[in-house]
């Protein structure tokens, strides 16, 4: 550089000047780039994003004759309107139904009050808490062998191993494949000769290095109950209490879990707004990375 600016002192500092706009273009490109990549996508190009992925129902159509909790009535189901005349109770041009069914029905979200008094009536849960990454932990081998498997602390930190944390305000989803049985009552209850009911569940540590560790928002699962069925034969709901005393919902009797991977999908967790419910028929789905 000192020899060509001793011989060509004018061309020196032109190519200089040159340089140095150069390297000021440079810079300002990468400037941009950097607020250009910063900048958040818009909700229509979040949109036309979700519109081309899979989702997957996580919801069993319910109806009367559906497997329930045993100390719940069946449903009872009227038309009141019809197209026709004649069918309606009421009368006719239309279609109407009346529906009674307690709310804890098909699938269906448990909200805090459910259990604890005082705490959130499903009326009371944030929509933000509808919307969640969801995280799916698949025991179903285990459960194929022994009906009456709990996911243990040990599985969740497996899960970890192989996909990473758990990633804050997800919802924790029970693989058993339990699902599949439905709609048998005999089948999803699998009751033993001595009325103990032998179906999959959670077990209380696995809940609370989620809730307290992992600081998931809600969690679900296929069977009627979070408990196993040999606690809840014996009327121990230990587990569905803690939770819902963490002022978290749960879903119950979720569908499908088999077509949804492990991580990376997003669940979306909907239901109706009673005033000062126990909760409610849900529609639960998931979308697909």
């Amino acid at each position: 550089m000192f020899l060509f600016q001793a011989t060509h002192p004018r061309g020196a500092n032109g190519a200089l000047l040159r340089l140095l706009a150069l390297l000021a273009a440079f810079a300002l490109l990468l400037v941009l780039a950097g607020n250009a990549t910063a900048a958040e996508p818009s909700l229509s190009e979040i949109y036309r994003i979700l519109k081309t992925k899979e989702f997957v129902d996580l919801t069993h159509a319910f109806d009367p004759d559906i497997p329930h909790w045993p100390g719940f009535p069946a449903e009872k189901r009227e038309t009141i309107y019809w197209y026709d005349k004649g069918v309606g109770s009421v009368g006719h041009g239309f279609f109407a139904q009346v529906f009674c069914h307690v709310g804890q029905w098909g699938t269906h979200c448990d909200p805090p009050a459910h259990f604890i008094k005082g705490l959130r009536t499903i009326d009371q849960i944030d929509v933000k808490e509808m919307l969640l990454p969801l995280v799916v932990f698949d025991v179903h081998e285990q459960v194929a062998a022994n009906p009456d498997y709990v996911l243990t602390l040990e599985d969740v930190k497996a899960w970890e191993k192989k996909h990473g944390p758990i990633p804050e305000g997800a919802f924790a989803a029970l693989r058993t494949d339990w699902s599949k049985r439905w709609p048998d009552p005999a089948a999803m209850r699998n009751a033993g000769e001595d009325s103990t009911a032998h179906y999959p569940g959670w077990s209380l540590d696995a809940l609370k290095y989620l809730y307290e560790e992992r600081r998931i928002t809600a969690s679900g699962h296929e069977t009627t109950d979070t408990d196993p069925g040999v606690s809840t034969s014996k009327g121990d709901y230990s587990c569905e209490a803690y939770i819902l005393g963490q002022d978290k919902y749960q879903i119950e009797l979720l569908a499908n879990l088999d077509k949804v991977p492990e991580t990376g999908a997003l669940v979306v967790v909907t239901f109706p707004k009673p005033f000062f419910g126990s909760g409610f028929p849900a529609r639960v789905f998931a979308i697909l990375p």
